[in-house]
């Protein structure tokens, strides 16, 4: 019988997949952004030379998760240019759900799911295999390169930081740097703030917008409350 999951749920149930799978995986997830435990479970199995695909949206990855799946020798990608489906599923599970396989989803975000077995419910599972195959017959399958290190400062750039979008504010000093809620800092701003590394220490900007926070921002929350939805639909958050 299908079993109904909330956030932490969803997340649990995923790494448990992922874990288990015999010989076949395929996730399939708009936006991409893995935490270090799903890393090292999909290496784990790529090492073992298990089938692994991943289908998703767009083809802008943050540089570091562009190059260590550009490191995955034999993970398959795929694009799907009109994907919103988030569905999860090895040789004997699935997950259909809310929630983007990407960490502050994880973290942040209110979802919902259903966890299938092919054993309790072999129907509901054929069909959800048979509608992620054909995801992936629609899909364009990519081969995804490493990108290469800025000669100037030593950084990743991607196409979309070079052209000027998708910047954010450094929520200490307030200059421009790349849109990432996981790194809302400058580097010189970084040097100082872990010192002591509070991520509740109050700051001065919205890494959003840039502009004067007040103390309402801070590293573990680096966007104005006001602000979260707008951020949430530019950013796919």
């Amino acid at each position: 019988m299908a079993k109904f999951l909330n956030t932490s749920g969803v997340t649990f149930y995923l790494e448990e997949l992922i874990k288990r799978t015999k010989d076949k995986l395929i996730l399939v997830s708009p936006y991409l952004q893995f935490n270090d435990r799903i890393k090292e479970h999909i290496q784990n199995l790529n090492i073992q030379k298990k089938d692994i695909r991943i289908v998703y949206r767009e083809n802008k990855l943050h540089p570091d998760e562009n190059n260590w799946l550009a490191n995955q020798i034999g993970v398959r990608t795929s694009i799907c240019k009109t994907l919103h489906a988030k569905c999860y599923i090895n040789d004997s599970e699935a997950i259909i759900t809310s929630m983007n396989l990407y960490e502050f989803s994880q973290l942040n975000n209110n979802e919902m799911g259903i966890y299938i077995t092919k054993e309790a419910d072999p129907e509901l599972y054929k069909d959800t295999f048979d509608e992620v195959q054909r995801l992936l017959t629609i899909s364009e399958e990519i081969r995804v390169t490493v990108q290469k290190m800025d000669a100037k400062n030593g950084s990743k750039k991607t196409a979309k930081e070079s052209s000027n979008e998708g910047n954010g504010y450094c929520i200490r000093t307030g200059v421009t740097i790349p849109f990432d809620i996981e790194k809302p800092l400058s580097k010189e701003a970084y040097k100082k703030w872990n010192e002591y590394g509070d991520e509740n220490y109050p700051e001065k900007y919205c890494h959003f917008s840039g502009e004067a926070s007040n103390g309402e921002t801070s590293v573990k929350q680096p966007i104005l409350k006001k602000n979260w939805k707008k951020a949430k639909e530019v950013y796919h958050l």
